[in-house]
Formats: C-alpha cells, structure tokens, sequence
C-alpha cells in the first residue's frame, strides 16, 4: 500500500512539472518568434551600415579615425561585456557563452589589465563566483530599446576616444538558424573592416566624396558601433528563447516518459496488491472448509 501512494504522489508531481513546462515552452515559443522578428528587422540595417563604413575606408587610405585605427598610444587596458540571461531553463545557452568569455577575459589579462561588465543576472552570479568584481551591471531585459543601447555604445566611445582601453570587446550569443546559436566575442572597437574581394588595380579611388571621407566616417562610426552593439543584443535574445524553447520541449518529453513508466509501475502494483489480498481470500476460505 506504500508503494502505491508513493507512486501516485510521483505521478501527481511528474504531470505537474510536465504542465509547467509545457506552458514554458509555449511562453518561450511565442518570445522566440517576437524576438526573431525584431532581429531579422534589424539586420540588414546593421550590414548595411557596416558595409558603408567598409567601402568608404577601403576608398579613402587617408581616412584616419580612432574608433578604426585604435588609440595611438597603447594603455594595456582592455574592456569586456558579456551578455546573459536573467533568468535560467534555457539549455546551455550561458554555461556557453561565460566560458567562451573567460576564455577571451584569461587571453587579455596577459596583454594587461581587464575590465568586465555584465548584462543579465546570470552573468552576475557567475562572475561573483568567480570573484572578479564588475565594472558595471545592466540588465536590458527581453525587449532591447535601442535608445538603452545606444546610450551605452555612446559611453563605450567616449572612452575608447579618450583612451581608457586599447579595446572594447563584447560576448555573446549569435543567431544563426534554430539548430544553430554559436558564442561569438565581437570587437567592437576598434571596428573591424571587411576587407575588399576586389583586386587593387592601382588607379587609386573610384570614389571621390563630398563632404570629405573623415566626414561621412565621424557620422558613420558611431552608428555603426551603435547598431553592432544593438544587433548583438537582439540576437542574444533570440538565441536565449530558441534554447529554452527547445530545452522546455526536451523535459516536457522526459516528464511525458516518465509519466508513462509510473503509469505502469502503478498499474503493476495495483494488480499485484488486488492480487494477493484474492489469494488470501481464498486461502482464508479454503480454511474454513
């Protein structure tokens, strides 16, 4: 009799859990594809842009710009952002990406000194058990407005401008297809340019600019660094919620399995106890006889 009512209170809890995740991969699926919408709106924004930026350096050798170039002068300093989760049940979406950028924090710490700041609580955690202390803790939620982000890029370039750091790095997962989310630490400043497939012919530029090219760099840079910054916390979300869906759809069917071994564990135990109280009817009536 134990084991049975041990058994329906397992059954009881298992059929809990699995309705809480089924309802969390419902809530998470209907993020994702929220999330996803805004990301894939933004994209071809932040090629674009980075591109511009591409073909006006790679036209203009003379053009010179701190955000391009770095700092003349090397301070050792390095600064690190990690973006995470605020909250966890999303597969290994943070154990990847905070490896990955302790991995980049350990590499840097033998150039010099490293400054980290998190994004996400779970960033947080993980760095205050590490005990490294954060420069700065923000939390952008599931929704990133782009004001939130810019002001923060705007921040990143006026000290990259006035030479706190050699540079300016910032960790995070990419979104590349629902089977696929790789963590990828983005430079952010010093701005990596694309380079050119195209051959040089040595007839020098085939663009001539008006107003000059380290006019249009001073008003295309900062956008550019702004849109990069946005565009990685766009697809940090996107990558969190596919992996949560998909880590929520795995203990759904676990619980779902369970479920069923229990069922036939219950059943098992419930035949075997009618079982033998018949037999100890009968023995019992066989010995009156």
């Amino acid at each position: 009799m134990a084991q049975i009512r041990e058994i329906k209170k397992r059954r009881t809890a298992v059929g809990t859990i699995q309705r809480i995740t089924k309802t969390m991969q419902m809530i998470a699926t209907a993020k994702f594809t929220a999330a996803l919408q805004r990301a894939k709106a933004t994209r071809p924004y932040t090629d674009k842009i980075r591109q511009l930026v591409s073909e006006v350096a790679s036209s203009s050798p003379d053009a010179d710009d701190i955000l391009l170039r770095g700092p003349s002068e090397q301070t050792g300093r390095h600064l690190v952002l990690v973006i995470s989760s605020d909250r966890g049940m999303c597969g290994a979406y943070n154990a990847h990406i905070l490896r990955t950028s302790m991995q980049l924090i350990d590499e840097l710490r033998g150039k010099g000194e490293v400054v980290v700041e998190g994004s996400g609580k779970k960033a947080f955690g993980f760095f205050k058990f590490a005990h490294i202390d954060l420069a700065e803790s923000m939390t952008i939620g599931d929704k990133p407005q782009f004001d939130q982000v810019a002001a923060i890029a705007d921040r990143y370039i006026e000290d990259f401008r006035s030479g706190s750091f050699d540079a300016i790095h910032v960790g995070y997962m990419r979104y590349e297809s629902n089977s696929k989310q790789v963590p990828e630490m983005m430079q952010l400043l010093p701005m990596k340019i694309e380079s050119d497939d195209t051959e040089d012919t040595g007839e020098g530029s085939l663009y001539e600019f008006s107003p000059s090219s380290d006019e249009i760099l001073s008003e295309l840079l900062p956008r550019a660094v702004k849109t990069s910054l946005f565009q990685a916390f766009n697809d940090a979300v996107v990558s969190e919620q596919v992996m949560r869906m998909v880590a929520m759809k795995a203990a759904t069917d676990n619980a779902s399995e369970l479920g069923r071994i229990l069922n036939r564990d219950y059943n098992r135990a419930r035949q075997t106890k009618i079982t033998t109280e018949l037999t100890e009817i009968v023995s019992g009536a066989a010995a009156l006889e």
